[in-house]
This record gives C-alpha cells, sequence and structure tokens, in this order.
C-alpha cells in the first residue's frame, strides 16, 4: 500500500465511524424538541420520552466529540499539503463550528441534563431547542466546508499556489452547500426517526412501557415517513442535478452510464465493466435518466466515454456500487414508513407485530444509507481534494510514510472498537432502565 492510499483509507475510516454519531444526534435534537412540545401541551409520556432520549442523546454526543476531535486533526497529520494550501478557507468554517455551534450545543446539553425539575417545563423547552439549533449550526458549518472541497467558491488563488479566502458571503452561501445541507439533515432526521421508531418497536414487541411506545412510534414513523420522501425529492433530486452540471464524469459513474445517447435509461441494477465499458447483467427503465435529469424523456446525457480518464473518479465500481446502496435502501426506508404510516393512520400500529419488526430490524438500514451517500460525494469529488484546484495526490503528507500510517491506523481501529463495546453496553443499559428511569440514574 503506497503512502497515498493510506492516508485516504485512514481518514475513511475515521470520518465514516465518527459520522455514526452526529447523523443520529443532529435529527434526534429536532424529535426531542417534538417531544417537549408534546409535553408543554399536558402529555407527560412524551415528556418522560424526552428525557429518556436526552440521555441517549448525551452518550452519542459524548461519542461523536470522542472521535470527531482525532479526526480534525488529520488535516495537519495526513492531509499537511492540503491544509497549508487550503487552511485559510476551510479553517473558517471549522473554527466557527467550534467556537459558536458545538460550544451552544455543549453548554445547553448540559443544562439540558439538569432536568425539568430544576429548570421548569418552559426553560427546559428553550433548552431543547438550543440544543438543536447549536446541533443543526454544528452541521451547516461542517457541510459548507465540505461544499467548499467539492464547488470551491469566494476563494482566490495567490501567486504562490496558496488559496486564500476572499468572499467570506460567498464561501458561507455557496449554492451546493445549500443544496448538500438540506440533503443531509433530512438524511439524519430519517436515522433518528428509525432509531425512535425502532425502540418504541422493541418495548410495544415486548409488551414494556406501551404507552411511552406508542409516542415513540408515533413521532418516529411520521418524521420517518416525512424525511425519508423529502431524503429523495427534492433534496436528493437537486443534489443529483448539481453533480450532472459540475461533475459529469461523477454522475455518469453513479449511475454506470458510459455511452452519450438521448432518452438514456436508469440502470437499477448492473455490475460495471470498466475494461468493456458496460454494466453486466443489467435492469433498465428506458429513458428514465434522461427525464429524471432534464424532465426531457428524449434529453442527451453524456457518458464516460466521453470525458478525459484522468478526470473519471478514481473508484468507479465502489462509487457505483455506494450509490446504488443509498438509493436502494432509501427506498426501501420510504415503503417501511409507509407501511407504518398506513397502520398508524388506522389505528393498528401498536398490534402490528409485523410491522413493528420491520421497523425494528430497519434500525441499521439508514446509518448504511448515510454513510454510503457520503462515500457516493467524496468518491464522485476524485481525483480532486479540491474540484478544479487541488487533486488529491497532491495534499497529503508526504513525510508520513505508508507504514506508519498504517500503525496509526490499526491503533485507531482497535481504540474504536473499545468504544464501540463501551458506548453499546451504555446503550442497552439505558433501554434497559427504559423513561422512567430517574435523573439521578
Amino acid at each position: 500500500m503506497d503512502a497515498l492510499t493510506a492516508h485516504r483509507f485512514h481518514f475513511a475510516f475515521t470520518v465514516s465511524y465518527h459520522y455514526l454519531f452526529p447523523q443520529l444526534t443532529m435529527g434526534l435534537a429536532l424529535l426531542i424538541v417534538v417531544l417537549k412540545a408534546m409535553g408543554l401541551r399536558g402529555d407527560e409520556r412524551a415528556d418522560e420520552g424526552a428525557r429518556f432520549f436526552t440521555r441517549l442523546f448525551a452518550l452519542f454526543f459524548a461519542m461523536g466529540v470522542v472521535t470527531g476531535i482525532p479526526m480534525e486533526f488529520q488535516f495537519g497529520t495526513n492531509w499537511a499539503r492540503f491544509s497549508e494550501a487550503a487552511g485559510g478557507v476551510i479553517g473558517q468554517t471549522l473554527a466557527m463550528e467550534g467556537v459558536f455551534a458545538f460550544i451552544l450545543e455543549s453548554a445547553f446539553l448540559g443544562l439540558l441534563l439538569l432536568g425539568e425539575e430544576r429548570l421548569g417545563k418552559k426553560l427546559h423547552f428553550a433548552t431543547a431547542c438550543m440544543v438543536f439549533v447549536g446541533t443543526w449550526l454544528s452541521g451547516y458549518f461542517i457541510v459548507t466546508t465540505n461544499a467548499f472541497m467539492q464547488h470551491p467558491v469566494g476563494h482566490e488563488v495567490l501567486a504562490d499556489g496558496s488559496i486564500a479566502l476572499k468572499d467570506l458571503g460567498a464561501y458561507l452561501t455557496n449554492s451546493w452547500a445549500w443544496v448538500q445541507y438540506a440533503h443531509t439533515m433530512v438524511g439524519s432526521v430519517v436515522t433518528a426517526a428509525t432509531f425512535m421508531a425502532a425502540i418504541g418497536a422493541y418495548y410495544r414487541l415486548h409488551d414494556e412501557h406501551v404507552e411511552h411506545a406508542d409516542r415513540f412510534l408515533k413521532v418516529g414513523v411520521i418524521a420517518g415517513a416525512i424525511a425519508s420522501l423529502l431524503a429523495a425529492f427534492p433534496t436528493g433530486d437537486f443534489q443529483a442535478k448539481l453533480t450532472h452540471d459540475h461533475k459529469p464524469a461523477a454522475f455518469a459513474a453513479m449511475e454506470g452510464h458510459f455511452h452519450t445517447e438521448e432518452g438514456a435509461p436508469l440502470a437499477l441494477i448492473g455490475q460495471p465493466d470498466i475494461d468493456a465499458m458496460e454494466l453486466d447483467n443489467p435492469l433498465y427503465v428506458p429513458g428514465m435518466l434522461s427525464f429524471l435529469t432534464h424532465k426531457r424523456w428524449d434529453s442527451e446525457i453524456t457518458g464516460l466515454s466521453e470525458i478525459p480518464r484522468d478526470e473519471w473518479p478514481d473508484n468507479i465500481p465502489l462509487l457505483y456500487y455506494a450509490y446504488h446502496v443509498m438509493v436502494g435502501l432509501g427506498t426501501l426506508l420510504m415503503a417501511v414508513f409507509g407501511l407504518a404510516a398506513f397502520a398508524l393512520f388506522r389505528r393498528k400500529l401498536g398490534e402490528s407485530r409485523r410491522v413493528l419488526w420491520l421497523l425494528m430490524l430497519a434500525l441499521p438500514f439508514p446509518f448504511v444509507a448515510n454513510t454510503a451517500g457520503w462515500m457516493t460525494a467524496e468518491l464522485g469529488r476524485q481525483p480532486w481534494l479540491l474540484h478544479g484546484l487541488m487533486r488529491t495526490a497532491d495534499g497529503y503528507s508526504a513525510n508520513v510514510s505508508s507504514g506508519n500510517a498504517v500503525f496509526t491506523l490499526l491503533g485507531f481501529m482497535g481504540l474504536y472498537a473499545l468504544l464501540s463495546l463501551l458506548a453499546f453496553m451504555v446503550f442497552t443499559r439505558i433501554v434497559r432502565r427504559g423513561p422512567l428511569a430517574t435523573e439521578a440514574h
């Protein structure tokens, strides 16, 4: 393994593991506010549920902090040349995330954990709202940083080759950031809704905390049904169109579209054969790719064969499969939440054991789908680290050997395995104690 591959795999592992936690806490912050609002209207079970999920939020927030700090250090240890060239730009939003959003989120989370008895109902609700604001603001700063790497704006290239910030307003209002942020946050709500509904289904199947479980199912299923639809349309659709307009090579690779044609079909399944420039065993929907992209059945879609090879993503099969896993699981989640919403509407969800089992077993799906979505974004950006400005091969830490990178990667893997075991033990303990556990617990 060469040094560049080792550094890429190292960062890919740490960022993928880290994002398991923010994608849950960002969405969970919103659902806690919903439960607290229900509590303000006199629903005591919803209020107790909000306190229960606040404990879970605190656990996974702590895991996000522990895994996020080492990841930011990797900008210096693994990607020193990138940090030297572009640190003056991306450092702005990374600093804003730490100084504004993270401190806001952390401070009010501490107040939220003090409990309603100490703060009162209204102040406790306001505290939950501030945690939500801090969490989502943090997400925006991080997504804006990544959006600059995907679609650089508001910068200038200096004589020494470094990249400086020229227009902070343009940087913070990057059109790519708005679309990517909407898609990311909707995805986080899907994860949190699945998480809440799965816990409600678990309690219902075991005939425990039935009244609380019904609140969890109601909030989780409604939020999940809405968010899973929004993840596909319009946010996912807008993201795909941006990719088509600005990164035709990535778009063609995602779709397994090798040759330019009018009325391009949409590949539902198939295995990309790069040498033969075709999909093996494909299942197509005729004309659908053209229609989804341009709202015309006969529009032309550029294939990979028309694009210079040095602009191609360097791992087309992995990009293709990541994209299709994201879309496939997203479609499956829409079906599960649609079925659950129908049962909820008929007031039969609590007794529909098959649907409850589906909700509980669906828990891993949004985590996999969101991870596959980020893999799609990052693999699609290749071979660029900063699209059009710096190639990935020019940004890694040349003085850190592949052996050092692999050694520290193995250390991170071992440490994160222990952290995962600890988090799982604490999580199961909180769930076993249930929503009626006291604040002291």
